[in-house]
C-alpha cells in the first residue's frame, strides 16, 4: 500500500470517528480508495478476499443499530465492506487487509470507525453479493469528519495516553510469557511494536501478545473471557478478536517494512508454555 507519508505518522492519528458530515466522499478520494481495494485480493496468510466502497443509506444506518462492537456512528457517507473466503486464518487476513484500507483513508483525511456484528445476511452482504461460504466479519464507516480538530489532535492524544493502551510489560515478552521485553531489548523492532500497541480493538480489549524468540516474533491471541461465547457463535457473529490480531499484524508489518526490516509471516507454532487457557498461538514473523 502506498501512503503519502510515513505510516508511523498515520497510525497515531487514526481514531474511531463516530460523527460525520453527511456529504459524499470527494471523487478523487473515492477513486484512490477503490484502487487500493481492488489491489487487495489475498491476505498475508493466503486467504482470498475482496472489498467494496458502498454509499450509506438511511436503511443501512438503521440496520447497524445494536451491531457496533467497535462503537456507534452517525452521519457517515459510506461503508467499506468486504468478503473473505473460508480458511484457517481468514479472519486475521480480513483484519489485516481492512486496516490497510482504513489507514489509507486516514492518510486521505477521512474519518473511519470499525463496526463488528452479524453481517452474513445483512444489507451489506446483499450489496456486495456475498457468496455461499464467504464471510463478512466487520465493516468500517467512512466519511468526512464532523470535527476535524479532533483529528489534528490525534497524535497528541496518543502521546499522552488518552486511549488507555496497555503498557509494554503486559504485551511484549522476551523468550517466554512472564518475562517483559524492554524497548531497548526490542532494538529496531521497538517502533513496530509501539505501532502495534496503538492499534484499535473491539471494546479496546487489546488481545495481542508478542514473544521475541531470537529473530522471530511469535504473535498470540489472549482472549477476553466470555467475549466470544457460545451465544455469539450461534448468532453468527465473527470471532472479532481474531480480526483484531490481523490489525496488529498490519501495524507491525507496515512499520517494519517502512523501516527496512525485512521479514515474512509463517504459521510455525513454537514449543512455549502458555500462561492460561485463554491464550492461543496465531502466527510468527520471521525476520
Amino acid at each position: 500500500m502506498d501512503y503519502s507519508r510515513p505510516v508511523t505518522e498515520i497510525i497515531p492519528q487514526r481514531f474511531s470517528c463516530r460523527t460525520y458530515l453527511e456529504t459524499p466522499i470527494a471523487p478523487k478520494k473515492r477513486r484512490r480508495l477503490q484502487q487500493a481495494m481492488d489491489s487487495l485480493q489475498v491476505g498475508p496468510l493466503g486467504t482470498p478476499l475482496r472489498f467494496s466502497l458502498l454509499a450509506a443509506t438511511a436503511e443501512d444506518r438503521s440496520a447497524l443499530q445494536g451491531l457496533a462492537a467497535y462503537g456507534s456512528v452517525k452521519g457517515e457517507s459510506g461503508f467499506i465492506a468486504g468478503a473473505v473466503q473460508p480458511g484457517a486464518k481468514n479472519l486475521e487476513d480480513y483484519g489485516y487487509a481492512l486496516e490497510t484500507i482504513i489507514l489509507l483513508a486516514t492518510d486521505l483525511g477521512l474519518g473511519t470507525c470499525w463496526i463488528g456484528g452479524i453481517f452474513t445476511r445483512s444489507r451489506f452482504a446483499r450489496k456486495i453479493a456475498l457468496a455461499h461460504g464467504e464471510q463478512m466479519p466487520a465493516v468500517a464507516a467512512i466519511g468526512d469528519m464532523a470535527d476535524p480538530e479532533r483529528a489534528r489532535l490525534g497524535l497528541t492524544r496518543r502521546l499522552v495516553g488518552a486511549d488507555r493502551r496497555l503498557p509494554w510489560a503486559d504485551l511484549f515478552f522476551a523468550g517466554r510469557f512472564g518475562a517483559p521485553l524492554s524497548r531497548e531489548a526490542a532494538g529496531p523492532y521497538a517502533t513496530p511494536l509501539e505501532m502495534l500497541r496503538l492499534g484499535p480493538s473491539a471494546s479496546n480489549k487489546q488481545p495481542w501478545r508478542v514473544i521475541r524468540d531470537g529473530n522471530t516474533w511469535h504473535f498470540y491471541l489472549h482472549r477476553t473471557r466470555g467475549y466470544y461465547n457460545f451465544g455469539a457463535r450461534l448468532a453468527g457473529i465473527a470471532d472479532i478478536q481474531r480480526v483484531d490480531m490481523g490489525i496488529a499484524m498490519c501495524h507491525f508489518a507496515l512499520t517494519a517494512g517502512e523501516l527496512g526490516l525485512s521479514g515474512r509471516w509463517a504459521v510455525q507454532e513454537p514449543d512455549l508454555q502458555l500462561p492460561d487457557a485463554q491464550t492461543e498461538y496465531t502466527v510468527s514473523w520471521l525476520s
